[in-house]
């Protein structure tokens, strides 16, 4: 035991191929090739779980593993094939000898007792007392002793019993036994197989076009409308659209297809009238009868059909034929049987069966039957399109008409001038149909002199008599194309799917092309293939003329940068001619990276085909679609030569109009990482090197709306700039040159007056109105110089950013240049208007400058000691404001709970601590549905198992890739409530199949589970929950109330399969009496334990106890959910599974493998409950998901052939193993997929802790709905929480949190002045002394647990009259009140509405302290804030108006800034680097807002500027050379900027 290495095989290679058949030897190669590696070994593992399978145990299989042949490198096939015939058809003599081998020691002699104990152990739990006799006289025994014993105990082991006693494995079933779903569809349906597997393709197709991944409403109707009537459309989806979940799946377009169009003609009508009973009561009302009116005749008006097809021209008219047949269809309703006698040879109804029929073939993907029958489809689609004319947006395809006329004489030549001729069948035709009925669908008013199988286009001469025209190949249109030139431009991948450009030879219709609506085309390229498709657009002419055909649209070259030593080779994904027509959702994607001290080279990287009317959005809108690059992140230049290039910015010209002629090259830019634009580096570049300037970066604009070159991760700062330049009295300072009068080049603090005068310059070029875009070049390194920290190419903090520019330009521009030292006094309980302004005195001693008048505001400080109450006030400036933004205190939970009454699943919402442990989940839900918490567990759901179970104590963490679930508990089992006596003996008996399928009905009738969405008070197609239509309640649904009798759907009558019809192998439950088939061959009978232990050895009974112990905290699906109310559960966690047939397999038992699928459930079960008590409890719980029989009134749908419900129960239960995939009472060596449970009257006893439902494979493929696995009804709470969860914040929020009085923690303690020692205090901060231009910063970072992270919460902002006078303090705020107060009172004295009463309005006062040492004065009221407004502009009425934005998105350190700013002319622009335009106010993205920055309305720009009458201009430049300096050296050593 314990070998390193392969023991010698006991077989030969030549002697086990001798063994196994030609198609065995070849399946087991092909398996082999699959799953071995390159290297032609199988490794240990997947010889484990693809060869062995998952049940043999881990130590048994790795020996197994070395006993045939397997290395550290794997097993080679010969080894494995020699292994396998051994296993499987070896001789005794021959196993004996692999058994002896597998024991034994490395070299093969002996077999020691200890390993195989310890082998035997670690597999089968404990060794047979059979051991003993064996090593009875030695501790180690030969081959020829250990061949004695093994004969005379062959059960000695599990592996000896598995190889000597029982075949090798249960033989697999035969194909018929279980059928694939194509078959059964077949078998079900008037469809082929291989018709059924030609329409799964175009089934995919087509929902993989829909928005919600599912072929609903909104996708199907853009596709069969036209030519199906607007009206029909709704009908017609319902039609298809059985199970009313708003979607049709495969199944049901393959159900319908089979009614419409392969159905008896009966069968046809039946679905065309479902069309018109929008209602689907089975009757046509009056308002249903006169809409299929309206419908029969527009499909008439739009066919071919003559004037005097039919005397039935209005609705009138139809109506007076109905009434004529029905006297009383208007009162009593038109039922189906009246329908079928009135379209007997009604040739409206026929009409409209006809387009049916074609949109199944055409749209849908069902291949004709017959050559006729193709021509009819193809030609009646065809004539109806063209009569329909063009319409701007269409697409039409070309199609050579060389093929276009064989495929003509193909379809017309199926009769000769001799008369009949058999059909041929050949390889490439369908075989015959099933049924023998056929399309009756004629071509109706053809031209004159046409037959029906002539061409329309061009007469050709007859073929002899008695030859078919053969088939077409496929489509073929090289010959429309230019072919593509050898070298060059083939290389380069195609973006469009144009097909390549069009001859321009003189192209003529009927000619050398053919035209085909867009669904003919993909229905003829499915029949027959061929290439390339040559897709056309129509378009209106701006000149207002009709529609044409854009056959030559503009082929252009899309260049890129080079970033990679090859272009990439983009595969085709054009949909449209016109690129950005509908084009998907922007993603993000990386970005090329530019050296940046290189001019970037550019390369053509791609070809595309634009409509010469599409607009430059809708060309940037595809590509970035195309290439999954974000809008902000690409610029598209037409470069008409190397120098010559022209930026596309005017979104909504045309390329028409713009000059873009056929060849053009259009430059595709995208963003460096660091957020630079490779052009604009290498125009800098260029800049320093020549002096001059880029002309696309010249040219006239608006003055300030001028963008700003983004460097290197410089988004930050040009943000900040752009807000800062259009602060008007600011940059009106700047641009009248006044800062030249107070630079200040001796202050220690300044900066030599290199900020004000670098700024100053940037301002003067930003608002001359001659860029569109410029480089902050010497502003970047002046401010790099003096702030390192903003060197480099990091991402910085734009207020970090903004901060030090304010604090250089005050210190370069401080008028005060000797600076006196004062110090501030103690408030010692003096007034605060006193101590306000003493502070304020003292600050503007030391600092007055403009940045100083504009910027700057004070704030009141006051500590309060805690235990001695005195108070200490300080008055501080500031120059901005910073917010702090509530972090989430709160985790946001979904909860889909899950019931035992089988009533659809409902989710719940809630929002917790995120310190809250899952015990208040459970309390939570037991407020929202009245279910005890402890009958209540909490479960993680993934790959159909529970796959983590919480316990009340573990702490809640966020659901982000699984949702949370909670199962409800059972309580006590009892007998359901509602059955008779004779129904409870009736329930337990086993008598004739009339008393069982009484029985099973009574079951339903008790068992009444909602199995369809309307049957519901509520809708809840995964949305939220809403009154439907069935129950208009108001209301939240109440998630522990059963559905009413009303409420509930009508029970299934589930017809039972006769005894006749029925198999002994059949996957169904019945009643047999006292026992229980085990797997395929045993027979296992459990009403005891003891029962079991006769025939399941003990040590399967140890590797599944029947008694689990409950999981007490986090655990996989192994363990039982906690809760109940006794140490033994009383559930069975039961898992749906269907078996799927494997292609490639190497042992028998490996041919079908289970798989897990759809929403576990917990089964009552308890003491006394029995076999058919569990199958009742299931059927509860899963009946929704099975499809009702519908009446039998209705189209056939393959529902008159499926009986698959007419069993019992759908599906069977079997006792599995914890994993769901083996059986829990056999041992390993059986490979039972789990032991069938037999419906009968057996106790069950806890024989198993887990079930798999086994589903019946008819009513899995024809009844089970998968769309109905995961919905559940949404409850109002989940929309509230999500709300609270989400709802953005007031600025007004954020300023009560930054006023509001905050306890001081004992590290803060704060040194009392009276106390003499630090005491905990208080702390509060209000706001004084506001600025005329107020700067706001909510502060998104922040660092929680030693970690930065970003709030995404939204801020809400004024933008107009924003007035934070409740943000004052007392004093400031009394007064402005008490002014806004008086000027009431004055305005009801003069209007006359005073009651002429001495007495006055009674004061409304702000209570506080400050006021009751400071009392605000009618007479004196004092202007706190002082700033300079213009005339009759009162200075009491506080209000801002918001002129300039930074907003941030994505994370610290790797987002990007843009801003938002009011031009003096009144218009908004966005500033996204060197990008500027114009934006409506309403478009502005206010979610991101990151600095906020308001003006006090009426304020007098003019005011501010300084009085320089009699002062000169200071422009020394001596202390700016080390900068230009610097600045021409690194254009000398091509290096563009800041390396």
């Amino acid at each position: 035991m314990g070998a390193k290495d392969s023991k010698p095989s006991v077989i030969s290679y030549e002697d086990a191929i001798k063994r196994v058949s030609d198609a065995d030897f070849k399946r087991l190669k092909d398996a082999f090739k699959k799953i071995a590696g390159l290297n032609n070994y199988l490794n240990k593992n997947a010889f484990i779980k693809d060869v062995l399978g998952e049940g043999v145990p881990v130590p048994v299989a790795e020996h197994i593993f070395l006993a045939c042949g397997g290395t550290s490198k794997g097993i080679t096939f010969s080894n494995l094939l020699c292994g396998l015939v051994l296993l499987t058809k070896g001789r005794e003599e021959e196993k004996i000898k692999f058994l002896f081998g597998l024991y034994s020691n490395e070299n093969g002699t002996y077999i020691y007792r200890d390993e195989m104990v310890k082998l035997i152990i670690s597999s089968e739990g404990r060794p047979n007392e059979t051991i003993a006799a064996l090593f009875f006289e030695s501790e180690k025994v030969t081959y020829d002793q250990f061949k004695e014993w093994l004969l005379r105990f062959p059960q000695a082991t599990a592996l000896s019993q598995w190889l000597l006693l029982e075949p090798a494995a249960p033989q697999a079933l035969p194909d018929a036994d279980s059928p694939t779903f194509y078959q059964t569809l077949a078998g079900v349906t008037h469809l082929e197989e291989h018709e059924i597997l030609g329409l799964e393709p175009r089934y995919w197709k087509l929902q993989s076009t829909s928005p919600s991944g599912q072929l609903d409403f909104e996708t199907l109707k853009p596709l069969i409308t036209p030519p199906v009537p607007q009206t029909a459309v709704d009908g017609l989806f319902r039609a298809f659209d059985q199970n009313h979940d708003q979607h049709v799946d495969f199944k049901e377009m393959a159900c319908g297809i089979s009614a419409a169009c392969r159905g008896p003609l009966a069968e046809r009508q039946k679905f065309c009238f479902k069309v018109f009973d929008k209602d689907q009561d089975g009757r046509l009302n009056h308002a249903e009868l006169q809409q299929m009116a309206d419908m029969l005749l527009l499909v008439r008006a739009e066919s071919c059909a003559t004037p005097d097809y039919t005397s039935l021209d209005s609705v009138e008219a139809i109506i007076a034929s109905l009434q004529k047949q029905v006297p009383d269809c208007l009162e009593n309703g038109l039922t189906v049987e009246d329908y079928l006698l009135w379209a007997v040879d009604n040739p409206l109804t026929s009409l409209f069966q006809q387009l049916i029929f074609q949109v199944c073939h055409v749209v849908l993907g069902l291949r004709p039957t017959s050559r006729q029958e193709e021509q009819e489809v193809v030609m009646g689609w065809l004539q109806r399109e063209e009569r329909r004319g063009l319409l701007p947006g269409q697409l039409w395809y070309l199609i050579s008409y060389d093929w276009w006329t064989a495929w003509l004489d193909y379809v017309s030549n199926s009769l000769t001038r001799g008369g009949s001729v058999p059909r041929l069948t050949n390889a490439t035709e369908n075989p015959p149909r099933k049924t023998a009925s056929s399309s009756a669908l004629t071509l109706l008013d053809l031209p004159s002199g046409m037959s029906p199988s002539s061409s329309p286009v061009a007469s050709r001469k007859s073929l002899p008599m008695g030859l078919l025209c053969p088939r077409p190949g496929p489509v073929d249109n090289t010959s429309l194309v230019v072919p593509p030139p050898v070298t060059g431009i083939n290389k380069i991948p195609p973006l469009t799917a144009e097909g390549g450009k069009l001859r321009r030879s003189n192209l003529v219709k009927g000619r050398d092309y053919q035209l085909l609506p867009l669904a003919l085309w993909k229905a003829l390229e499915q029949w027959y293939g061929g290439s390339p498709a040559l897709p056309r657009q129509v378009i209106r002419p701006t000149d207002g003329a009709e529609p044409e055909l854009e056959l030559y649209p503009l082929v252009l070259k899309i260049m890129r940068h080079q970033t990679n030593p090859r272009p990439p080779n983009q595969q085709q994904t054009w949909s449209d001619v016109v690129g950005g027509y509908g084009a998907a959702a922007l993603v993000s994607a990386g970005y090329g990276y530019v050296p940046q001290s290189t001019t970037p080279k550019r390369y053509v990287a791609y070809m595309a085909a634009f409509s010469k009317l599409a607009t430059i959005r809708q060309v940037y809108e595809f590509l970035c679609s195309t290439l999954k690059l974000r809008a902000e992140d690409v610029r598209l230049w037409h470069c008409k030569d190397e120098i010559n290039m022209v930026l596309l910015e005017e979104e909504e010209l045309s390329l028409e109009t713009l000059g873009v002629e056929d060849d053009s090259q259009l430059l595709l830019e995208v963003r460096n990482k660091d957020l630079t634009w490779p052009e604009e580096m290498g125009s800098l570049q260029q800049q320093q090197q020549q002096n001059s300037r880029r002309q696309s970066m010249l040219g006239p604009t608006e003055k300030g709306a001028t963008g700003l070159n983004n460097l290197g991760n410089t988004c930050f700062m040009n943000a900040a700039l752009q807000c800062v330049s259009n602060t008007r009295p600011l940059t009106q300072y700047f641009i009248k040159n006044m800062h030249f009068y107070e630079v200040n080049y001796n202050n220690d603090l300044g900066m030599k007056g290199n900020i004000a005068k670098k700024y100053g310059e940037l301002i003067r070029e930003l608002w001359s109105g001659t860029a569109k875009t410029i480089p902050p070049l010497k502003l970047r390194m002046t401010i790099s110089k003096y702030a390192p920290r903003f060197n480099g190419f990091q991402q910085h903090d734009s207020q970090e950013l903004l901060a030090f520019l304010l604090d250089g330009l005050h210190e370069d521009l401080n008028r005060v240049h000797e600076k006196l030292y004062s110090e501030l006094k103690d408030s010692a309980g003096r007034p605060d208007v006193e101590v306000a302004q003493e502070a304020w005195e003292n600050h503007i001693l030391r600092n007055k400058s403009i940045v100083v008048d504009l910027f700057h505001g004070q704030l009141k400080s006051k500590v309060m000691c805690r235990v001695c109450g005195h108070e200490s006030v300080r008055f501080d400036p500031f120059n901005y404001l910073s917010l702090p933004l509530p972090m989430e205190s709160c985790v946001h939970l979904e909860v889909i709970v899950v019931k035992l009454d089988g009533t659809v699943p409902v989710k719940y919402g809630m929002r917790l601590n995120t310190d809250s442990k899952y015990s208040a989940v459970k309390e939570h839900l037991c407020q929202l549905m009245g279910i005890p918490s402890c009958k209540l567990s909490l479960a993680e759901v993934a790959s159909a198992q529970l796959k983590m179970t919480f316990s009340d104590a573990d702490k809640i963490r966020p659901q982000y890739a699984s949702p949370l679930y909670a199962y409800e508990l059972p309580a006590t089992l009892a007998v359901p409530e509602g059955l008779e006596d004779e129904e409870r003996s009736s329930l337990g008996s086993t008598g004739s199949r009339n008393s069982e399928a009484q029985t099973f009905t009574r079951i339903q009738r008790m068992t009444r589970p909602p199995a369809d969405p309307s049957s519901l008070p509520y809708s809840f197609v995964n949305g939220p929950l809403t009154p439907s239509a069935n129950n208009p309640a108001n209301g939240p649904l109440n998630g522990n109330r059963p559905p009413s009798e009303s409420e509930s759907p009508p029970s299934m009558e589930l017809p039972r399969r006769t005894e006749s019809e029925s198999s002994p192998d059949s996957a169904i439950c019945r009643l047999t009496p006292e026992s229980q088939v085990g797997g395929d061959n045993k027979v296992i009978t459990h009403n005891s334990d003891s029962q079991l232990g006769g025939s399941i050895s003990g040590s399967s009974r140890g590797r599944a106890s029947p008694t689990p112990s409950l999981g007490t905290s986090s655990s996989d699906s192994s363990q039982h959910l906690p809760g109940g109310d006794c140490d033994r559960p009383n559930y069975i966690i039961a898992h749906h599974r269907k078996m799927i047939r494997q292609e490639n397999y190497f042992v028998s038992w490996q041919r079908t493998q289970p798989s897990l699928f759809g929403l576990p459930i917990l089964v009552p079960c308890g003491q006394g409950t029995t076999h058919k008590a569990l199958y009742e409890a299931v059927w509860i719980q899963v009946a929704r998901l099975v499809s009702p029989l519908p009446p039998s009134s209705a189209p056939n749908h393959a529902l008159d052939c499926d009986d698959s419900l007419g069993y019992e129960f759908p599906f069977v239960l079997k006792a599995v193993a914890p994993g769901g995939v083996q059986c829990s009472w056999c041992p390993w060596n059986r490979f039972c997929r789990g032991c069938r449970i037999q419906c009968s009257d057996l106790e069950f006893n806890n024989a198993s802790t887990h079930l798999a439902i086994d589903w019946d494979p008819t009513a899995l493929h024809l009844r089970y709905q998968n769309s109905k696995e995961k919905v559940f009804v949404e409850h109002e709470s989940v929309a509230i929480t999500r709300q609270k969860h989400s709802e953005p914040i007031g600025l007004t929020h954020c300023l009560e949190a930054f006023t509001r009085e905050e306890h001081l923690s004992d590290e803060e303690k704060y040194l009392c002045s009276t106390c003499k020692e630090r005491q905990t205090a208080t702390k509060k901060l209000q706001l004084w002394r506001l600025p005329p231009i107020l700067i706001v910063h909510l502060k998104r970072f922040q660092l929680v647990n030693n970690k930065w992270i970003k709030s995404q919460k939204v801020v809400e902002f004024p933008r107009n009259n924003f007035d934070p006078t409740d943000f004052l303090a007392s004093v400031p705020k009394e007064t402005l009140l008490r002014h806004s107060e008086l000027l009431e009172e004055e305005a009801e004295l003069h209007s006359g509405l005073s009651n002429g009463s001495s007495n006055p309005r009674p004061r409304e006062r702000v209570e506080s302290t400050s006021l009751a040492n400071t009392p605000v004065v009618d007479g004196a009221l004092q202007d706190f804030h002082q700033h300079k407004l213009l005339d009759n502009t009162d200075p009491f009425k506080l209000n801002y108006k918001l002129y300039a934005i930074v907003c941030h998105t994505g994370i610290l350190g790797g987002g990007h800034y843009v801003s938002y700013a009011c031009n003096p002319n009144g218009k908004w622009y966005c500033y996204n680097d060197s990008r500027c335009r114009e934006v409506p106010e309403e478009q502005i993205d206010s979610s991101s807002a990151y600095m906020l920055f308001y003006e006090r309305v009426g304020l007098d720009h003019d005011q501010y500027m300084p009085n320089v009458e009699g002062k000169t201009r200071d422009e020394r430049t001596e202390f700016e050379d080390d900068i230009e300096s610097e600045l021409r050296r690194s254009g000398n050593n091509n290096n563009c900027v800041l390396s």
